[in-house]
């Protein structure tokens, strides 16, 4: 097993980030880096009736001057947790294990949080217990552009970039209507598969 790496905090992160993560003995979650726009940072993609849905976290437009993501705050303008939550009863319902995970999840739809950081890191210590996986390490404490003795993996998993591992097919609920998509959020697995995404992963 691989020794030390860097990860972004994600919403809801993709299956990718957690099948890599345990491959490491320690990780750390980057904290100082300046917030990148249209990333898996404030959004997660799961399986709707209609297909891949992005659920996005609307955060309050910053000054021009670049913010640290640990000090993005989330917006609240208008009421996307209830969206959201809406969004994952509407497609997961029906999964084999929505209503196993559903009293864990619904608290982060209800109470409001100042920081995505905040908020991004709850869900992943929630959803690494659930997972049975070690949490992080720690936190970076500054920001560094490249890191020789560790692997980075905060360019890599991108909504943009097509994830380079090929996942085995699992069960999806609307996979007769548009087959088995990959990349989504790690909630997809969950939902579906249960206490058996960690040994997917």
């Amino acid at each position: 097993m691989d020794k030390g790496a860097i990860f972004p905090l994600f919403y809801l992160p993709a299956i990718e980030l957690f099948s890599e993560l345990k491959r490491y003995d320690e990780f750390f979650i980057e904290r100082e880096e300046h917030f990148p726009k249209q990333t898996y940072r404030n959004r997660a993609l799961i399986y709707s009736p209609q297909g891949s849905l992005a659920l996005v976290v609307p955060v309050v437009k910053g000054s021009k001057v670049h913010t640290k993501v640990k000090d993005v705050r989330i917006s609240y303008d208008f009421d996307w947790q209830r969206l959201h939550w809406m969004s994952l009863q509407t497609s997961y319902r029906r999964s084999a294990y929505f209503e196993y995970y559903e009293d864990d999840f619904a608290p982060f739809y209800n109470k409001q949080w100042k920081f995505l950081f905040d908020y991004n890191y709850e869900l992943f210590t929630l959803i690494t217990r659930l997972l049975k996986m070690k949490s992080a390490s720690g936190f970076t404490e500054s920001y560094e552009q490249h890191y020789d003795d560790r692997a980075d993996y905060r360019g890599t998993i991108h909504p943009k970039k097509g994830s380079e591992r090929n996942f085995k097919p699992y069960f999806q609920v609307f996979e007769e209507r548009a087959g088995f998509i990959p990349g989504l959020s790690i909630v997809d697995l969950l939902f579906n598969q249960g206490p058996q995404s960690g040994s997917y992963l």
